[in-house]
This record gives C-alpha cells, sequence and structure tokens, in this order.
C-alpha cells in the first residue's frame, strides 16, 4: 500500500476505509471538504511562505503501514479534513487543485445571484436586493406598522406570508437574498398573507444533477425513433371548426412569424387558445357593455393587484362579485350564466362549484375593490372617479348633455341612496336620509381609514366620537365608550346572552322585552338583540362547520351546510304507501356529529395536553365512542288556541359522545383524551330526532328511522376528516345502541311483546327455563342472529307448524330494522324492579303465601293498606304508574321496615330484609359509571349475592315465582357479570338522559308555541341542541356573576354597598322577578 504512486492515485482514491459509506465512495468526504472549506479562514498577507509550509512539517507519531492502512497521501487528506487551509493541504503533487471545491464555489455564486422566495435571477428585477435574515428598513417597517404588522425582521415577514421557515437555511443550499419583487408581494399583504400566487421553489444541496450548475438543454441524441415535425402552436390545441381561407392566413402569419420564414407550403393553423376562449365567453355572457375594462383605471398598480380584482370569466373588473368555495373571484352574472351552459364547475381550477356555493368576498375585500380610482369613459372627460361613484358621475355627464334615454352600462355601480330635506335634523332623519346626507363624510373617513388605518372605519368612527365628547367635558360617557372599545364594556357577549336564554327558556317576545327594560333602565345596552343572538346561534348549530369523508358515505349528500330536514326526507315509498300522518324534523347524522365533535374542540386539545401527546402528531386514529338512546315521550299535547286538545304522542332519537381515544405513537394501545364525565344527564344527551308518532306503531317510526339507519351504517365504513385545533384529524365512530327500554328494543330487533314466552332479549331462554334457573345463563342473541331468524320466519324453510316454527326463531316475529347493543338499561331495571318489590309487599301483607287464589277485592285492600303506610311513614303519594322517582325512595331499608309494620310474621320480615339487603347490595354494580372503581367490593361479591337472593325466591317466595319470573329480575341476576366484563359498566349506557329530557321537551314547547306544529318541533329542537352545548355550558360557568354585572349597570352605588350578595341568587331573584311580568 505503500507503494502507491501519488500521480496516479490522488487524495479521492486514497481516502480511508472508514470513509467509504456503502452507497457511494466519495460523498462523505466531499461534504466534510465542503464545510472545511467554508469555515478556514484565508491566509494572511503578512504570513511567510515558509510558515504556510511549516505546517505539514508538524507530523504525528509514525505508525506502521499494516496498522493505519494507507500511506503519505491519506495523511495530507486528513490533515485537510481535520486541519488549516495551506497550499500544501489544497493543492496535491501536479499542483493540481480539487474540482470538487471549485463546483462548490461555483454553486454559491450561483446561488448568490438567485432570489430565495421566487427563484428569479436578482438581476433581472428592479430594485434594491435585501437580506434574507436581515432586518427591517425603516419605510419597509413603516409602511407595515400602518397596516397593524408589527414584525421587525424578514424571517418573521416571510413566514408569515410566503409560510417559508428560513431561519435554518444553510449558505451552500439556499440563497442568502431575495428580490424586491416578493419584498412588495410582503408589503403589499401587510406582513400577513400574499395577494399573488408565488411559487416557492425547492432548494436541494449540490449534486453531479444540481440543475443550476448543468442545467437541462435539449437532447439531440438519437432514440432509435424517427423525429417528428413539430407543427408551432398546433399540437396543445383541441381540434375546432374550420375558419374562412383569409382569417386562416392572417392567422398562419402571426402564428408562425417567430420561428422565421418557412419555405414551401404553409401549414394551416387554427386560432389562439386565449383568441378563441374570449370569443366564447363573449357568447355566453354578454358583458361587455355593462362591466367595465381595466384599462380604465388611472393609476399603474402591479399587475397581479389588477389580476386579483378581476373577474376570471369575462376579465373585466368584478361587478356583484362573489367567491367560490375554492376561493376564486367571479361577477354574480358571469358565473351564472357560464355554470348554467358549462355545468356547476369553476373554471379556474375545475372544482365543484354550484350556485347555492357561492358567498360575498370579505368586507376589506369589497372596500378596496370601490375605492378604486377609474379614470371617466366620457369623451373630453379626464376625471378620476371611484368605483362606487362611477355611475353618479357617467349621468351627470348625460344630463348635462340632454339625454334621457335610460343606459344600462353602470347599473351594478351605484348604491340608490334619497336623502331627507336638509332643513330638517339629522337625528330626525331616517336611516336612509343620514346616509344620504353624510355620503360625502363617510367617503372621506373611508379613505382616510383605508389609507392610515389599514381599513378600520369603526376604530376611526368611535375615535372621532370620543374626542367629540372629551371636547364637551362628557367625560363619564367617554369613559364608557373607551371601556368599550377596549373590551371591558358591561355588555355580555350574545354567547352569554344565547346560554342566558335558553337555560332560562325566555320565548322571543319574553326576552325581546326584557332586553328593551334594561336598556330603558340601565342606560346601556347589558344584552344583546335578537339577531346577534341568531347569528350566535349558527356557529353551534349542525350544518356550519366544513368536513368531508374518506371515502364518501354511500347514498348521502356531501354538502357540508345541512340544518334542521324532514324527518320524512328519506321515505322510500311505494304504490301501496300511503302518506304518512305524522311531523317529524331532524339533523342529518353526520352534520350533528361534526357539530358535537367542534363543540368538545377544547376538551379535546385539553385531553391531548394533560396526556402529554404531541399535538401535531395526533392527526389520525382517533376513535368516537357513540351511545345511542331512543324512547317514546308519552303524550305531549299542548293546546295552544280554541278547540278540544288532541293528544299527541312523540317519539325522541338522541345521542352522547362517550368517549373519544387516540392512538398512541407507538400504537401499541389506545390513549383517551376525553370522556364523558355526566354520561346520564340531558346535558350531555344531544336531540337528532324528534316525531310525533306512536312508539307502538312499527311501521312508522320504522319508516322514519329508516335514513338513520342507513347514514349510521355508511358511517361505520368510512373516517371523517375534521378540522380540530387548527389541524384536519381523522375520526372513525362506534355507535352502541344501548338506551333503549324493553319495549323499544324489541321493537327494533322485531321480537315478541314483552309478555311473550321468551322472556329475555340477551338470550333465548324461556320464562319457564329461567325461574327453573335463575343465575346460570348467557347472551346468545344477537341483531345478525335475529336477522337470519326473521327470514325462517318469513319463508318456513322447513314447512313446520306455527308452534314449531316459534320455537326456532326464539320470539323473532318481525324485521330487525335497527341493530342495539345486547345489554341491560339501568333506569328501567331499577323501575321493573321497584314495580315487583312493590306487589310482593302487597302479598306479604296479605300472606299469599298461605292463601291459593285471593279476590280482587282483597288485593285492593292490602294495595291500599301499603299506600297508606307509606303516606303515613314516608311521605310518598300513590302512583298510576311506577316512575325513577318513587322507584328510588321505595327500594330503600327505611321502606321495607314501615311495610314490615304491616307483616304478621316476624319470619316473613326477615325474609323482607333480607332480599332487599341483597338487592340494595347488588344495585351499585349496575348504576355505578366505573362498578371497578366506584364499588369493587360488590362487584366481587355479585355472584354470590346474586345466587342468595335467586335462592330466597325460589324458597321462600316460591308462591310467586314458580315456573315464572319477570323479565328485569332475570337479566338482574343471570346478565349482568357478563356486561360488566365485556362493556366495564352498565349505568354509563342507561337511557336516563334522554329519559330526563322529556321535561325538556314541554318546556321547549311551551316556550317556542307556534300555530304550525312543524315550526314549533323546529324550534325544540333547536334550542335542545342548544341547550346541550358545551360552549355554552361553560358561559354560564364562566358569567354566574352576570346578574351582578347587571345589577351593577342599573345602580352601581347601591351594588359597592352590597358586595357580599350571591350572584347566582341574585340571578334567580331577577329572573322569578322579571319573568312572571312578561
Amino acid at each position: 500500500m505503500a507503494g502507491r504512486s501519488l500521480e496516479t492515485d490522488g487524495p479521492r482514491s486514497a481516502v480511508p476505509d472508514e470513509l467509504h459509506p456503502p452507497h457511494s465512495e466519495y460523498s462523505q468526504w466531499k461534504f466534510k471538504l465542503f464545510r472545511v472549506k467554508s469555515m478556514e479562514r484565508a491566509p494572511l498577507p503578512s504570513e511567510t511562505q515558509s510558515e504556510l509550509g511549516a505546517t505539514p512539517a508538524v507530523s504525528a507519531p509514525a505508525v506502521s503501514d499494516k496498522e493505519t492502512g494507507f500511506g503519505e497521501a491519506p495523511a495530507s487528506v486528513m490533515k485537510l479534513c481535520l486541519g488549516g487551509k495551506s497550499k500544501e493541504n489544497v493543492e496535491g503533487p501536479g499542483r493540481r487543485v480539487d474540482m470538487k471545491l471549485q463546483e462548490m464555489d461555483t454553486h454559491m455564486n450561483h446561488l448568490r445571484c438567485l432570489c430565495r422566495i421566487c427563484g428569479t435571477a436578482l438581476r433581472k428585477v428592479k430594485g434594491p436586493v435585501h437580506e434574507v435574515h436581515g432586518k427591517l428598513e425603516e419605510t419597509s417597517k413603516c409602511a407595515l406598522r400602518k397596516m397593524g404588522c408589527k414584525f421587525t425582521s424578514w424571517p418573521q415577514i416571510i413566514l408569515s406570508v410566503f409560510k417559508v421557515d428560513v431561519t435554518e437555511d444553510a449558505e451552500s443550499i439556499h440563497p442568502l437574498f431575495f428580490c424586491h419583487r416578493c419584498c412588495m408581494v410582503a408589503i403589499r399583504g401587510g406582513g400577513v398573507c400574499s395577494f399573488t400566487r408565488t411559487k416557492i421553489p425547492e432548494w436541494k444541496p449540490h449534486s453531479s444533477h444540481c440543475h443550476l450548475c448543468y442545467p437541462k438543454k435539449i437532447s439531440f441524441q438519437r432514440t432509435g425513433r424517427k423525429r417528428r415535425k413539430v407543427i408551432p402552436r398546433a399540437q396543445s390545441l383541441a381540434k375546432r371548426s374550420r375558419w374562412d381561407h383569409s382569417d386562416s392566413v392572417s392567422l398562419e402569419k402571426k402564428g408562425l412569424s417567430q420561428y422565421g420564414e418557412r419555405q414551401g407550403p404553409v401549414l394551416r393553423a387554427w386560432r389562439k387558445a386565449g383568441l378563441q376562449r374570449e370569443q366564447w365567453v363573449r357568447s355566453i355572457t354578454h358583458c361587455q357593455k355593462e362591466h367595465l375594462s381595466t384599462k380604465l383605471i388611472s393609476e399603474k398598480l402591479p399587475v397581479d393587484f389588477i389580476i386579483s380584482l378581476t373577474c376570471l370569466v369575462c376579465d373585466h373588473l368584478l361587478c356583484d362579485p362573489v367567491q367560490s368555495p375554492c376561493g376564486h373571484l367571479f361577477c354574480r352574472s358571469c358565473i351564472m350564466k357560464l355554470t348554467h351552459v358549462l355545468g356547476p364547475h369553476c373554471p379556474a381550477c375545475n372544482f365543484s362549484c354550484t350556485p347555492d356555493d357561492l358567498i360575498p368576498p370579505p368586507k376589506t375585500f369589497l372596500s378596496a375593490l370601490h375605492s378604486l380610482l377609474l379614470l371617466c369613459p366620457s369623451d373630453g372627460c379626464d376625471e378620476e372617479v371611484r368605483l362606487d361613484s362611477i355611475k353618479a358621475h357617467c349621468l351627470s355627464h348625460k344630463l348635462e348633455n340632454g339625454a334621457n334615454r335610460q343606459t344600462l352600462e353602470f347599473d351594478n355601480y351605484l348604491l340608490a341612496n334619497k336623502g331627507g330635506r336638509p332643513r330638517q335634523h339629522l337625528l330626525s332623519l331616517t336611516r336612509r336620509a343620514q346616509k344620504h346626507r353624510l355620503r360625502d363624510l363617510k367617503t372621506q373617513v373611508k379613505e382616510f381609514a383605508d389609507k392610515e388605518e389599514g381599513g378600520d372605519v369603526k376604530s376611526v368612527c368611535l375615535t372621532l366620537f370620543l374626542l367629540a365628547l372629551r371636547s364637551s367635558n362628557e367625560h363619564r360617557q367617554a369613559d364608557e365608550l373607551e371601556a368599550m372599545m377596549q373590551g371591558r364594556g358591561f355588555g355580555l357577549s350574545p354567547a352569554v346572552c344565547l346560554a342566558i336564554r335558553v337555560n332560562t327558556f325566555l320565548s322571543c317576545s319574553q326576552y325581546h322585552k326584557m332586553y328593551r327594560t334594561v336598556k330603558a333602565t340601565s342606560g346601556r345596552q347589558i344584552f344583546q338583540p335578537l339577531h346577534t343572538l341568531r347569528a350566535a346561534e349558527k356557529e353551534l348549530l349542525p350544518g356550519f362547520h366544513l368536513f368531508e369523508w374518506q371515502p364518501a358515505l354511500k347514498n348521502v349528500s356531501t354538502s357540508c351546510n345541512v340544518g334542521i330536514i324532514n324527518g320524512l326526507s328519506g321515505w322510500t315509498s311505494s304504490v301501496d304507501d300511503c302518506p304518512a300522518d305524522t311531523i317529524t324534523r331532524r339533523f342529518r347524522y353526520d352534520v350533528a356529529l361534526v357539530a358535537a365533535l367542534k363543540d368538545l374542540e377544547e376538551d379535546i386539545m385539553d385531553g391531548l395536553r394533560e396526556s402529554g401527546m404531541e399535538d401535531s402528531a395526533c392527526t389520525s386514529g382517533f376513535s368516537v365512542l357513540i351511545k345511542e338512546c331512543c324512547d317514546g315521550m308519552g303524550d305531549v299535547s299542548e293546546k295552544h288556541g280554541g278547540g278540544p286538545a288532541v293528544p299527541e304522542k312523540a317519539v325522541r332519537f338522541s345521542f352522547t359522545i362517550m368517549s373519544i381515544s387516540v392512538q398512541a405513537e407507538d400504537g401499541d394501545e389506545e390513549v383517551t383524551v376525553f370522556t364523558e364525565p355526566k354520561p346520564n344527564s340531558e346535558l350531555s344527551c344531544k336531540p337528532l330526532c324528534l316525531m310525533f308518532v306512536d312508539e307502538s306503531d312499527h311501521e312508522t317510526l320504522t319508516a322514519i328511522l329508516g335514513p338513520i339507519v342507513a347514514e349510521r351504517d355508511s358511517m361505520k365504513h368510512s373516517r371523517l376528516i375534521l378540522s380540530i385545533g387548527g389541524l384536519q384529524r381523522s375520526f372513525r365512530f362506534h355507535f352502541r345502541g344501548t338506551g333503549y327500554d324493553e319495549k323499544m328494543v324489541r321493537e327494533m330487533e322485531g321480537l315478541e311483546a314483552s309478555g311473550s314466552t321468551y322472556v329475555c332479549t340477551l338470550c333465548d331462554s324461556s320464562r319457564a327455563e329461567a325461574a327453573q334457573n335463575m343465575v346460570l345463563h348467557s347472551i346468545t342473541r344477537s341483531h345478525d342472529e335475529n336477522l337470519e331468524r326473521y327470514e325462517i320466519w318469513r319463508t318456513n324453510p322447513y314447512s313446520e307448524s306455527a308452534d314449531e316454527l316459534r320455537d326456532r326463531v326464539k320470539g323473532v316475529s318481525a324485521k330487525p330494522f335497527l341493530e342495539t347493543q345486547p345489554t341491560l338499561d339501568a333506569l328501567h331495571c331499577d323501575i321493573g324492579n321497584a314495580t315487583e318489590f312493590y306487589k310482593i309487599f302487597q302479598d306479604e301483607i296479605g300472606e299469599v303465601y298461605k292463601k291459593v287464589n285471593p279476590s280482587r277485592e282483597e288485593r285492593r285492600s292490602w294495595r291500599a293498606a301499603l299506600d297508606k303506610q307509606l303516606r303515613k311513614s314516608m311521605k310518598l303519594k300513590p302512583i298510576m304508574r311506577m316512575n325513577g322517582n318513587y322507584a328510588r325512595k321505595l327500594m330503600t331499608m327505611e321502606a321495607v321496615e314501615v311495610v314490615c309494620e304491616l307483616v304478621p310474621s316476624e319470619e316473613r320480615r326477615e325474609a323482607l330484609r333480607e332480599l332487599m339487603k341483597l338487592y340494595l347490595q347488588m344495585k351499585p354494580v349496575w348504576r355505578a359509571t366505573c362498578p371497578a372503581k366506584e364499588c369493587p367490593d360488590q362487584l366481587c361479591r355479585y355472584s354470590f349475592n346474586s345466587q342468595r337472593f335467586a335462592d330466597l325466591l325460589s324458597s321462600t317466595f316460591k308462591y310467586r315465582y314458580n315456573g315464572k319470573i319477570t323479565n328485569y329480575l332475570h337479566k338482574t341476576l343471570a346478565h349482568v357479570p357478563e356486561i360488566i366484563e365485556r362493556d366495564g359498566s352498565i349505568g354509563a349506557w342507561a337511557s336516563e338522559g334522554n329519559e330526563s329530557a322529556n321535561k325538556l321537551f314541554r318546556r321547549f314547547r311551551k316556550m317556542n308555541a307556534r300555530q304550525s306544529k312543524a315550526f314549533e318541533l323546529e324550534d325544540v329542537l333547536k334550542h335542545h341542541w342548544l341547550y346541550t352545548s358545551k360552549f355554552l355550558q361553560k358561559f354560564m360557568e364562566a358569567h354566574k356573576d352576570s346578574a351582578k354585572a347587571f345589577q351593577a349597570t342599573i345602580d352601581p352605588v347601591e351594588t359597592l354597598d352590597e358586595a357580599t350578595i350571591d350572584p347566582v341568587e341574585t340571578l334567580d331573584e331577577d329572573m322569578s322577578l322579571e319573568v312572571p311580568d312578561l
């Protein structure tokens, strides 16, 4: 190795083995050489040649070639990598300079000549050059400060405007300067945004294929195919109709002039694409006489700015501009005509764009458009007129010339105002007359605001009013105005006012009267008017936020702005069907889930921060667990006018977001970022569908819930893309239909009624089997199995008798149409068991175990005695039907002691006490939200307690449970442990939230009493949704002292003296005083 020739093997070939990466032989070495060259210090002129040559003389102790693996030349290479810059290091034998260093130097020189942002050569752009990492110049800083930008360095401006982070730029990869054109783009955008499309190039490290050092050239190498003749301007145009010969000749010369004179026959050419498109647009829009040309602009404005004010269809100045969902601007008439002819697509980007999707552009853009100065199109007039005043100016020319005919040229640029009489006082005029009289002042203020304050007309007007108050020594009113301008005013925000109205059940007239009364009493606008509340409602109701499903939902529209719809809209009617005699209103299921997730946005972000997960990394893998509830509300009839009260029964379908989890970074387990703290509260149960229908009407209920079931099934196989916390995140939904009582489950799963032989909706046991073996049963039913059994019931493939077929299908008699989770409803379980204990108490009072068949009169006497004893000792009034409140009071040891006073036998008293004691030990297991944490001891002893409870029923109370058992007692004894092991809880998935919302339906219906029940149902659904909004609930919690602030506005002196008053009590007192008067 030592014998290698340095002349033959240069420094590159003598690199040590440890510097040879497997993929490239010299890449890392070349990078080190470049880094060393960029960091080295050039030799000073005072240094002599001997000093420069003395460096390589100092060498390390000699090491054998066998140990090192290289000779002298490698040592110089390593010295070049680790030592200083010298002639001996750079130049090897034969004075050969390393070409790699020269390539890198050339590459960096090329970078110094380019713009960092747009990639344009700096010499091609007029104006000064700016440093990427430099500070702002004074002129630029002043210009940006007027627009509200407080940045002081260019990296901040570039990051804000062009979304490019230049703080980590490397000199060998990125240019250090940017052009004046990009500087002006950033200043015109106020340091916040860009009005032009600037394509940011991708800067890459230098390589053998560097496009800066080795630009691409046309290859003349033969590829084995014969070259085709290139016909200029013809290969990229589509086939068009033929033109006259004279036109084609002129177009040929114009199209081929840049290619020089051609010999031989001239090829037939087509019209230019721009000319052809312009002619097409003219024939569609016909707006040449109505819209203004950009040539009328008086000032020499940037081309990009003019393009932003131009219609992308007709190339005229925007007239009545509208904005598409993709962000492009058009004249309203042009885009309507174009989409009518060519289809609902954006002509700029071919994005789907229907007339309903068009919205007005922002007011700041409209102010910039209307303030544009144009030259008067009339002959002999060189005056510059604003765009919104050019119609009036041209009409004045018409009047001067005596022309009275009507013109349609500038109809869209005039704001029609009719003023009042000048002799009247300004405050006595109408709003339109005030606008007419102050139009010149308004124009001047607007021009000043656009020039000096970035278009903030409101701040300029408020400041003028403040100065006028100060000059007239009205300092108190000026202080209030200044506090309002700084956000310290006494007025409540619209969201707080909306929360107060919804939570206190105030109708529109009641709230408006309170608003006017408070304003007249205090002289200040504490509460906001109704129209601001309606604007705040839109952000909270479904249909406001944008979202996307991937893949798209089957048979569901992709539109996002869908509010309350008719519940019969998805009814698949046939010839034999009669029109539904019902009224129903609902939200679309996917739109309602989006609104519910946006309502929980703050909770989701807090959960991510508390779990220590990176916000930007958690964009996919979110799982949402939904609890569904459906139950009848009974008779909800209201008499709003003359005539008899018609009985009406209603059903509500609702859902609750139980938990939201996200996949951890390691992918092993899911992290729960949100859990509903009150799953059984009416505040968390969001209504989805309200319908006037009897829950026993299986056909109507199936037809109304059919579209909801279809949307639910399609969402199972798709994922939602929604913006949460400023980032697009992916959600998958898992539905559990658990909030149903026994009756509703049997309706939805197609089972026989609750008095059927097949007692359970979870297993196939008959009533006799369940009574014989009360404990040992397992869950065997499922939705798919019920569908299969229905097909057997419908087709009878084995030609069996009715009893044999019924025994085969285990009680399935109708088609299941909604999948439910096989579980136990805790609320109805308590009610059902309390009903059974109430009957046991009667039997024990009458000693039925001694009698065979007691008469009906005897049973009535026992019940009367029991009701009298309970009313006397526990103040429990007799009821016709068991409810939740009565059941909670009845199922206590106190109630058992009261009942035992009427039981003659001491042995039976002890049996009753033991039975209730066992029941109270089992009850927390299915009522708790998380039994493993709340009652672990009762959970461990549940099997023993249930077995002991079953033994008591089959022995001591055998007279009642000999061959029969109730549905809920069977589920309580046999299926609770299995459900707890599968789901973790029973109480959290109960329907208590949906049941407690029944009273809300009646209150909201009284609040929104209207003649039309359809509109009434819409108002009830809307306000019930707002009542469950987490956003409004947080406002109510944060503004508990709003009543105190309200009292302070009326009498500040008394409030200071009574500072110890509880704000909640004050609010209650105010409402109790105010609402009855309303």
